[in-house]
C-alpha cells in the first residue's frame, strides 16, 4: 500500500471505532469504512511541484484503515475521479478547454452538480445518453464508457484494481442506454473503496495528480468554507452533516462529499493549527445512516482530537 501501519494510529483508530459503536449502536460493523492518513514532517504536501512524482511516491505516510478495501457505492465521491480524468484529458490535449467546460468542472465539485457531471462524463468518454441502442452500437458505446476505468487501471495502483468509475451520477436515476449499461441487477454501478479514494486524494494533495498546476487547480475547487454564515447561505455546502461539521472554525478543509438515500460519505484533507495535516475518507451505508447528520461529524471530531494528541513516530524520534 501507499501508506504504512503505525502502532500509535492503530491504537487510536481502534479506540475511535469503539467510541463510534457506543455513540451509534444502530451503525452495524459492516456499514462503516474509513481510511486515515497522517502527514508527519517533512510532509510532501502543498509543495507546488517541488517533488518529482517518483520521489513523492517514495514517501509513505502512516495510516489506519477499517474495512478500507470493501467496495461501496460512492455517490458523488466518484466526482473526484472524474475531476482527475478531465484534467488528464485537458493536459494531453484530448479535449479542448472552454468556458462551458470550466463551468461544468467547477459545478461538479463546488456544487456537486449531477448535470455538470454528466457533461464531464460525455466529454471524457465521447458518449452521450439517450434511447436504448442496437447490440452493435451499444457494444461500441459501452467500450467507450469504460475509458475512465482503463485510464485509472493504467496507473498501476493496486488500490484501484477493484474499483468501477464508469457511470454518471443521477438525481432520479438512469434511463434508456444508461439504464441498460447498469445491468439488470445494477451490477455495473460505480464502486469505490476508502483506500482507493484516499490514494487519489493523496495524489491531488501532493501535487502529482496529472501535474502540479492541475493538482493545485483541483485543490482550489475542493476548498470548503467553515464560516457559519457561508454554510447557512448554502444548504448544499458539503460541510453540514459531513466531516467538516466536526472541525473547529480555524481548521482548513478540502473535501468532496457523497450523499444519496442509502449512503453518506466524505473524503477530506484537513489542516488544524499546530497539528500534523491529515487525510480522512469515511463511507457509511444504510438508509438510517444516510439520514443521520451526526455520524460523520462525530467521527471527524474524534479524529481531530486524536491528531492533537499525536507524537512523532518512533522511528523519527
Amino acid at each position: 500500500m501507499f501508506f504504512h501501519k503505525d502502532p500509535q494510529l492503530e491504537t487510536l483508530g481502534d479506540r475511535i471505532l469503539e467510541k463510534i459503536w457506543v455513540a451509534f449502536p444502530g451503525l452495524a460493523r459492516n456499514q462503516l469504512a474509513l481510511t486515515w492518513l497522517v502527514y508527519d514532517p517533512p510532509a510532501p504536501i502543498n509543495i507546488g511541484g517541488a517533488l518529482h512524482p517518483e520521489e513523492f511516491w517514495n514517501y509513505s505516510p502512516r495510516g489506519f484503515s477499517y474495512r478500507g478495501v470493501e467496495l461501496t457505492y460512492p455517490a458523488s465521491v466518484v466526482k473526484l475521479f472524474y475531476l482527475v480524468a478531465i484534467h488528464e484529458w485537458l493536459e494531453r490535449g484530448m479535449v479542448q478547454p472552454s468556458v462551458e467546460l470550466d463551468r461544468a468542472i467547477r459545478d461538479m465539485i463546488v456544487d456537486s452538480s449531477n448535470d455538470a457531471t454528466g457533461l464531464i462524463v460525455d466529454v471524457v468518454t465521447g458518449t452521450t445518453s439517450g434511447p436504448e441502442l442496437a447490440p452493435g452500437p451499444f457494444a461500441a458505446w459501452k467500450q467507450q464508457r469504460q475509458i475512465v476505468n482503463r485510464y485509472f487501471q493504467s496507473l498501476g495502483w493496486d488500490e484501484l484494481k477493484t474499483i468501477n468509475v464508469c457511470q454518471k451520477t443521477w438525481c432520479d436515476g438512469p434511463y434508456g442506454r444508461e439504464r441498460a449499461f447498469y445491468g439488470e441487477l445494477m451490477e455495473n454501478r460505480n464502486m469505490l473503496t476508502t483506500i482507493a479514494t484516499a490514494r487519489l486524494l493523496h495524489s491531488i494533495v501532493g501535487g502529482v495528480a496529472v501535474s502540479a498546476s492541475r493538482s493545485q487547480a483541483m485543490m482550489n475547487l475542493l476548498r470548503r468554507s467553515l464560516n457559519p454564515d457561508d454554510l447557512l447561505a448554502n444548504p448544499e455546502n458539503q460541510v453540514t452533516g459531513f466531516l467538516g461539521s466536526g472541525l473547529p472554525l480555524n481548521a482548513s478543509l478540502w473535501s468532496k462529499a457523497g450523499l444519496m438515500s442509502r449512503v453518506r460519505h466524505d473524503a477530506a484533507y484537513i489542516e488544524l493549527p499546530g497539528c500534523y495535516p491529515y487525510l480522512l475518507v469515511v463511507f457509511t451505508e444504510g438508509a438510517n445512516q444516510a439520514k443521520n447528520e451526526s455520524i460523520l461529524p462525530f467521527i471527524s471530531q474524534q479524529i481531530a482530537e486524536a491528531v492533537r494528541s499525536l507524537s512523532a513516530p518512533a522511528n523519527k524520534g
